[in-house]
């Protein structure tokens, strides 16, 4: 019997496909982890118990640096947000949630607009570039070499609505895989789900795992953010934060408040800020019910 040490690359039914240096151990996990209430996720290190006589057990799960619950995935440094410029068209609501999500769980975020070929998405993209955040564009003629580069020795999630083309990215970024490219359906407006469960494939020192196509209501597991630490989330917020009249401002209605003062003057865009405010307002109704 032997302790090895390796990260879970796939989990499929219960089984974690774990890379070590014995190469890809497919593991069941140990029992007590269900007792405890703990699953083992794509992107864990784990240490691996094996013997020739019996099937590989993932007998601890180390440490995190950071958890997503739908998907599961541990230890991002990276989330790469694709976003289609059309059929489906762009929610601000949803982009501006998930990444809020993903900055209070300190995961660098990147946006990949899908379609430019069929729209321009300037008037989207600009919102997100401007609050320094890295913006890719990508059609079926682009090739994927900059997002590769980009993605090079990082642990990254590529994660998108169903139908906005992550599928066909995937392809370009890993010409080897024969990845499903779902058809976008007309009538209900956005895509099938072409993946199936998470896998992470390696690149240049690093990994981008593929994630299933979400619906909107899937987001409402990705995450929650007490309301206290929402404006925590909002890079454009962070320069006025501090500078209100008073110190527990919610930047809504409050009189003095700076970052309403910075919306109204177009300091900050007034589609981010709407998205705060609904989020506030909703995580404050969530809060109450708990």
């Amino acid at each position: 019997m032997k302790k090895l040490d390796g990260k879970i690359i796939k989990a499929v039914g219960g089984i974690y496909y774990t890379e070590t240096s014995d190469g890809i151990l497919a593991c069941k996990a140990r029992g007590i982890f269900r007792n405890k209430s703990v699953s083992p996720a794509v992107g864990d290190n784990v240490t691996v118990v094996s013997d020739e006589n019996a099937e590989p057990v993932i007998d601890s799960i180390h440490e995190r640096k950071n958890y997503l619950v739908r998907p599961p995935l541990a230890n991002l440094d990276m989330i790469m947000f694709v976003v289609s410029s059309c059929e489906p068209a762009p929610n601000a609501y949803i982009i501006d949630k998930l990444i809020a999500i993903f900055e209070s769980k300190d995961i660098e975020t990147a946006l990949i607009f899908t379609k430019t070929d069929k729209r321009g998405c300037a008037d989207i993209s600009d919102i997100y570039a401007n609050a320094g955040y890295k913006c890719f564009f990508s059609d079926i003629n682009t090739d994927a070499a900059e997002i590769r580069d980009y993605a090079a020795g990082k642990v990254t999630a590529l994660i998108g609505n169903s139908g906005v083309g992550k599928s066909s990215l995937m392809n370009r970024i890993f010409p080897e895989l024969e990845s499903a490219t779902g058809e976008i359906s007309k009538k209900l407006g956005r895509g099938r789900h072409t993946t199936r469960e998470v896998c992470m494939h390696p690149l240049d020192g690093g990994y981008i795992a593929d994630t299933p196509g979400f619906s909107t209501v899937d987001i409402e597991r990705y995450g929650r953010i007490p309301k206290e630490e929402l404006a925590d989330c909002f890079r454009e917020f962070m320069p006025h934060l501090g500078k209100c009249k008073f110190s527990d401002c919610a930047h809504l209605k409050e009189i003095g408040c700076a970052v309403t003062d910075a919306v109204s003057d177009g300091r900050i865009p007034q589609s981010r800020y709407d998205s705060y405010a609904r989020l506030y307002t909703e995580t404050a109704e969530n809060e109450k019910k708990y």
